[in-house]
């Protein structure tokens, strides 16, 4: 028997970094909001997936609205989010159950394909735990901040070594359950994170370069021409 799809998507911050009245996830892109980009993207590639979708409390009201007053019907659970993302997903997994395949994904990462999509869940029919990751191009320095100075400090960093994590990161659900019964860490900046310290197996996937997390205007313009080039 095929397990069930979720879809969890973490849209619980408050986009401080944009600086507009609105949240990233609402802002608009292509003529939708981020987050309906992002939802359709995942229910267009895998058919009868469940999406759950995490809010600040204070924007739940305007994502309904949102959804009553735009072609979007997609049936949806919405959790408000927690005090970090470690506590929105935990919100989140009280409403998924054992024995499914969940996805945890950023809201504003609208601009995945449904090749990787379907790759990652696909790969879930023989892994535990899927991460999509992609390698560094830049020149990394290590650096300690003394005295409002940036120092660099002596270890020596293999770029070779150094990859980004991405979401959509998957896992069994019954496993990332448990993995978020641990007690919340600051070391605990993703799902992977999260699911290795519980000492659940990951396995690594080469990304996509232009899933990019949009958290600046700067990634924001840049999105926004990448979506006008695929249009």
């Amino acid at each position: 028997m095929e397990s069930k799809k979720y879809l969890i998507v973490t849209a619980g911050g408050t986009g401080t970094r944009m600086g507009g009245p609105l949240p990233k996830q609402f802002l608009t892109l292509g003529g939708e909001a981020i987050l309906q980009r992002t939802i359709s993207l995942f229910t267009r590639t895998i058919p009868g997936i469940k999406v759950i979708t995490v809010l600040p409390q204070e924007h739940i009201r305007w994502w309904e609205e949102y959804c009553q007053t735009h072609p979007f019907p997609q049936p949806q659970r919405i959790v408000k989010g927690g005090f970090t993302r470690f506590h929105s997903v935990q919100n989140a997994l009280k409403v998924v159950p054992d024995g499914a395949i969940v996805a945890v994904h950023d809201a504003v990462r609208p601009l995945i394909t449904p090749g990787l999509i379907g790759k990652l869940f696909q790969m879930m029919d023989s892994e535990r735990a899927v991460i999509p990751v992609t390698p560094s191009v830049d020149t990394l320095k290590l650096l300690d901040l003394k005295d409002g100075k940036l120092t660099e400090a002596p270890e020596a960093l293999d770029r070779s070594r150094i990859w980004g994590a991405q979401t959509p990161q998957l896992f069994r659900s019954e496993d990332l359950k448990a993995a978020y019964t641990q007690a919340f860490s600051t070391l605990f900046t993703d799902d992977a994170s999260v699911a290795a310290a519980y000492g659940i197996p990951l396995t690594f996937v080469e990304g996509e370069r232009l899933n990019l997390k949009i958290t600046t205007p700067e990634d924001l313009r840049l999105a926004q021409a990448i979506a006008n080039l695929s249009s």
